[in-house]
């Protein structure tokens, strides 16, 4: 009965998954609305460190609406071809608050790159709160400010939310 129990505690162990936060991937998307009328969508990947907190390395669209002039309200054309943004970055985020299942996190990042006529850089504050589930899936939701220089907005502010997908 010993060995039968031995080996179940065993087994049990080996196909367990471990849900240890240290050290955790993950390839993250999230997509917000940032004041004044626009739209960012923001895919990265995240390295989880010691105590929660995370180094972020993004790529980032931002998309800007206007209404259009000839029938005065946003359509297609004014919103696809308005003005539009990429930039590459990072960001650390170190760990405020950690709960059992959720971690908050500070956002303080920088990033570079263009709206197809000038180059751009930009400073990115904000708050990030993730839950975990127990798939090993994390949800989250960003109050994000991005203070953007050379470009048609200096300031951003906004809400993002998101999911974030493990890998090895």
């Amino acid at each position: 009965m010993k060995k039968i129990l031995m080996f179940g505690a065993i087994l049990f162990g080996l196909l367990s998954p471990v849900f240890a936060s240290d050290g955790d991937k993950f390839i993250q998307v999230g997509t917000g609305i940032l004041y004044e009328r626009g739209w960012d969508l923001t895919v990265g990947v995240e390295q989880e460190t010691r105590y929660h907190n995370a180094w972020e390395y993004f790529g980032n669209m931002y998309l800007k609406w206007e209404e259009c002039p000839s029938c005065g309200h946003v359509c297609p054309e004014s919103f696809w071809k308005s003005y539009n943004a990429w930039m590459l970055g990072f960001a650390y985020k170190p760990a405020l608050v950690r709960k059992r299942n959720s971690v908050g996190r500070v956002r303080l990042g920088m990033s570079a790159g263009s709206d197809r006529h000038e180059f751009l850089g930009g400073v990115h504050v904000g708050y990030e709160q993730n839950y975990a589930l127990r798939n090993g899936m994390v949800l989250y939701w960003q109050v994000k400010s991005d203070l953007i220089i050379n470009g048609k907005d200096l300031f951003r502010t906004g809400l993002v939310l998101g999911v974030k997908l493990p890998f090895k």
